[in-house]
């Protein structure tokens, strides 16, 4: 849907299955995408309908004796985890910032979806957390490496090993979040922080959403090299001033 002007908003509407990754939400996400692309949207919000905002993989694949993504652990990576992995390294691609809005339980994959977009405004309410360890797994689909980026490797390790559901006031203290709010205030604060950024360069923010997430990979020489050459191309755009 669209909120407002170039803004897109995105709703995972599967909540009687608290907005598993079923093959096909993940299409959906991708084609969301796609559309934001062609469209030129200004900020994208994701979230979720119900209880959940996404709770992580779609466990009826790992039962279901003729499941989509296979049997072995082979099977699984192929036909699943890289292709969830691949959508939300799209999130970070994006040349528009992309923003979770965090209405429930964000779990798993849900959690890996949520760290893998540009902000996250979560519900005083909501839950977020990595709790694969409990159900014999870890993160696949890059949980484990973003929330080292985000929170360090002291709290990476204790949320992945001890895979806790974490609250609003608890992810906060690590900057892991924009804003914590109320639970009727959710959609209010995602609006508001959109208007923000529509008011931005495109290209501006589009050049130091990229400049952050290279620099996250490659040392410093290249990183600021990168910095020099996104400046440079935006020298004279009709953006400049």
């Amino acid at each position: 849907s669209w909120p407002a002007d170039k803004v897109a908003l995105a709703t995972m509407n599967r909540p009687k299955e608290m907005n598993t990754l079923h093959l096909d939400l993940l299409s959906e996400l991708d084609r969301v995408l796609d559309i934001a692309q062609v469209e030129k949207v200004r900020a994208l919000i994701i979230t979720g309908s119900g209880r959940a905002f996404c709770c992580g993989a779609h466990l009826d694949y790992f039962t279901d004796p003729n499941s989509p993504i296979g049997k072995s652990g082979f099977e699984l990576r192929d036909n699943y985890l890289n292709h969830i992995a691949r959508v939300f390294d799209r999130f970070e691609a994006m040349p528009f910032p992309v923003i979770a809005a965090i209405n429930g339980f964000a779990l798993g994959g849900g959690c890996e979806m949520a760290i893998s977009c540009d902000f996250r405004i979560m519900s005083k309410t909501a839950r977020i957390g990595v709790p694969e360890v409990k159900l014999g797994a870890i993160p696949g689909a890059g949980g484990v490496q973003k929330l080292l980026h985000h929170a360090g490797r002291s709290k990476a390790i204790e949320w992945c090993l001890l895979g806790t559901h974490l609250t609003a006031e608890e992810v906060d203290k690590h900057g892991l979040l924009y804003a914590a709010v109320e639970p009727d205030k959710l959609m209010e604060a995602a609006l508001e922080l959109a208007d923000k950024l529509k008011e931005l360069s495109p290209l501006a923010v589009a050049q130091a959403k990229a400049s952050v997430y290279v620099s996250e990979s490659v040392d410093l020489h290249s990183a600021r090299r990168y910095g020099l050459e996104s400046l440079a191309l935006l020298v004279g755009s009709k953006d400049w001033e």
